[in-house]
């Protein structure tokens, strides 16, 4: 593999900085903070505790992998702005949200709460920080109005969203670029000396997720009871990442925000590429094989709520601008998350470290 973000360049704009992580206990959080503690940075996280036992963060042990651990809500704006202030990061990624399209349709009003107004709550404390900083706002591939039309959305594309979380994420990018153009504008870089970027990236699989309404967490469930995995929408096509390639690509994002402040101040989508498409079927398969046993059915699921079926991104822009590309590509990514699972004798930080490692080179 052509390693485009390397563990070299990472720790030289990393080793020693501050940076300041909500959402660190949720999944791509706790990777985020194995890889921060593994390039030498020093983590503050604010989040929500775990909510499970199984969550990666506990496994990993992630309160010794932080510098702190603030369990907090990102809906209480003084308590977050006073953590941010004490803290004055270098860096600030944004995580924390509720990412779950049918807990949305459950609590919309609370989707909109945190993922909109939360975001709002880490910009405006953001205006608080001495400065320098850089931002990167984490939001999905789903923020786009999508007819379904078969062709990649491009940044410039319409926001919108039919459920209640999309619709919350693409209100997010609203108020991102509120935010960013009338209190950290580029062109006015001198006087705010803040950096403000949005990251678009989704769906993504690895080891240590074990949440509800994700496919990968499903299948590992049903096989670890015995049970024949349930497919309630084998023939939906998603951009499938390791979680590691959108993590390494807001890494590069920030790192390169860092040598021109005013370039990157913008949206990019961080997707696989349009043509690396599979199934939920296809996944399937490929992870049952790759893990060593296991079935699947498909069935038609009564009353079920709306979710799109195809998604893909045009990640052209963050090429040109960043030289991100992916390196893994959609089988190879669950082979990797397989391979996690089905190791049952090594510790969950011990096999994290070991494809961080992998991925960045060493």
């Amino acid at each position: 593999m052509e390693k485009v973000v390397t563990a070299d360049y990472l720790r030289s704009v990393f080793q020693g900085k501050r940076v300041f992580l909500t959402g660190h206990t949720g999944f791509k959080g706790a990777w985020l903070v194995q890889i921060l503690h593994w390039l030498g940075a020093e983590v503050k996280g604010y989040s929500l505790a775990p909510e499970k036992d199984t969550d990666l963060y506990n496994l990993i042990e992630g309160d010794k992998l932080c510098k702190e651990s603030v369990i907090a809500d990102i809906c209480d704006p003084q308590r977050l702005q006073d953590e941010i202030v004490a803290f004055e990061p270098h860096f600030v990624f944004h995580f924390a949200a509720q990412a779950l399209v049918r807990r949305g349709y459950e609590k919309p009003a609370y989707t909109f709460l945190v993922n909109a107004q939360g975001t709002a709550h880490v910009l405006q404390a953001m205006r608080a920080l001495v400065p320098p900083c850089v931002g990167v706002m984490i939001t999905t591939d789903k923020v786009y109005d999508n007819p379904e039309r078969g062709l990649p959305f491009s940044e410039d594309d319409k926001l919108g969203g039919y459920d209640p979380y999309s619709a919350s994420k693409a209100a997010a990018e609203i108020v991102i670029d509120s935010y960013r153009r009338s209190f950290f504008n580029p062109a006015d870089y001198s006087n705010h000396e803040k950096s403000i970027a949005a990251a678009r990236a989704g769906n993504v699989i690895g080891g240590g997720d074990y949440s509800d309404d994700r496919i990968i967490p499903d299948i590992v469930r049903s096989i670890s009871f015995g049970e024949t995995v349930g497919l309630r929408n084998p023939h939906s096509i998603r951009p499938w990442q390791h979680v590691l390639e959108p993590l390494g690509a807001y890494l590069l994002l920030a790192a390169k925000m860092t040598e021109n402040h005013t370039l990157h101040s913008t949206a990019y989508n961080l997707g696989p590429n349009p043509d690396d498409m599979l199934t939920v079927e296809e996944l399937t398969k490929i992870f049952i094989e790759c893990y060593g046993h296991g079935s699947y059915r498909s069935f038609a699921e009564e009353g079920a709520p709306h979710e799109a079926k195809l998604l893909l991104l045009d990640s052209s822009k963050a090429a040109g601008h960043l030289g991100w590309k992916p390196l893994l590509d959609a089988r190879e990514a669950i082979k990797w998350t397989a391979q996690w699972y089905a190791d049952t004798t090594t510790g969950a930080h011990a096999k994290c470290l070991a494809q961080i490692k992998n991925y960045f080179g060493e």
